[in-house]
């Protein structure tokens, strides 16, 4: 689906609506659903290599807006009177490039109409979804693979003369 460099946009109150478990948690605590929706977008993008952007709306809140970090994932609550659907437009006109993939994930249909003509390439809340379901558990098979006390080490390659060497080093001697 995507190349290293590529980036993905995720209307971040959009996607919490869509998801299921994300609009149960909503009804109960939105600042969990949003700490959620983080963490499996976080997972989501170390397996996958996108850069991600989470755009939640915070156009009825005053204030200049907010861009920071959080998992590495760039998260941006828009400024006054900005709705998230015109900062993914804003995002995707930057961020647009011939040598990556600019991705619009939203549920919202005249959204990703409105990206798609930017350049931008649509991707439905549902697809993420499975995406990211999909992503979760070929992480959670990789882990269950690796066997307890294998090591990734260089003791099993290194020539003894090498590992003698090393060893007089990390002792102080010369």
């Amino acid at each position: 689906m995507s190349r290293p460099d590529d980036i993905l946009l995720v209307d971040g109150y959009n996607i919490i609506g869509a998801w299921p478990v994300l609009e149960r948690l909503k009804e109960i605590n939105l600042e969990e659903a949003r700490d959620k929706l983080l963490t499996m977008l976080a997972d989501y993008q170390g397996f996958s290599g996108l850069k991600i952007y989470v755009i939640f709306d915070a156009h009825q809140v005053p204030g200049l807006g907010a861009t920071y970090k959080h998992h590495k994932l760039d998260i941006v609550y828009t400024k006054e009177k900005e709705t998230a659907d015109e900062c993914i437009e804003r995002l995707v006109v930057a961020l647009y490039s011939k040598r990556r993939n600019v991705f619009v994930a939203t549920s919202d249909l005249v959204e990703q109409h409105v990206a798609f003509g930017k350049g931008a390439l649509r991707l439905s809340a549902r697809e993420l979804l499975i995406d990211v379901q999909q992503s979760r558990k070929q992480i959670e098979h990789t882990l269950r693979e690796e066997k307890p006390g294998k090591r990734n080490s260089l003791d099993g390659i290194l020539s003894l003369e090498v590992r003698s060497k090393l060893e007089r080093l990390r002792r102080g001697e010369k």
